[in-house]
């Protein structure tokens, strides 16, 4: 009779459910852990994305201002470099955005080095943004007919720096 009771009361023992308790627990953990990662390097990659274009509008900008200045010259005007208004960023210009017609920009970012978006567009502010962007600019004149550019975009974010370089050699390609 004892062997006929003990066959009918098959069920799980304590330290049975106290493993499979502790394999759920580390099982659900560890996709909370995958979870919390991924969304953090989401967001990271979306910021890196943001300063890559923010790094190539700076070359843009800068390339801009050299098209301006062959225009100029080409007009006649008297005065005008090719390379006027970029010479004065060797040791790093942090004031410019997309309307920057000279570098360092007196005239829209003086004293202003954050990035901020207003009305969908970066520009100059003297507020640190949660992020706080910025965009440096260097430009070394190697030749009397070349420049290079380089364009660093740095932010913070989640207790740490971040940089994004972009790098490009202007010539004077008009006589």
């Amino acid at each position: 009779m004892l062997n006929k009771m003990s066959q009918t009361n098959k069920g799980f023992t304590l330290i049975e459910v106290l493993v499979a308790t502790f394999m759920m627990t580390v099982g659900i953990g560890a996709a909370l852990t995958l979870v919390n990662q991924t969304t953090a390097f989401t967001q990271v990659i979306s910021s890196r994305l943001a300063a890559a274009y923010l790094a190539q509008e700076g070359l843009e900008i800068v390339k801009n201002i050299r098209d301006t200045n062959f225009l100029k010259i080409h007009k006649g005007v008297e005065g005008v470099n090719w390379n006027s208004g970029l010479t004065g960023c060797g040791g790093g210009c942090y004031n410019f955005d997309y309307r920057s017609q000279a570098l360092p920009d007196d005239t829209n970012c003086s004293g202003k080095t954050y990035l901020i978006v207003d009305s969908g567009f970066y520009k100059c502010s003297s507020a640190a943004s949660p992020l706080r962007v910025q965009r440096k600019i260097t430009i070394t004149l190697v030749g009397s007919d070349v420049l290079k550019v380089s364009v660093e975009v740095s932010w913070q974010e989640r207790g740490r720096t971040h940089k994004v370089t972009a790098q490009e050699t202007l010539y004077k390609w008009m006589q």
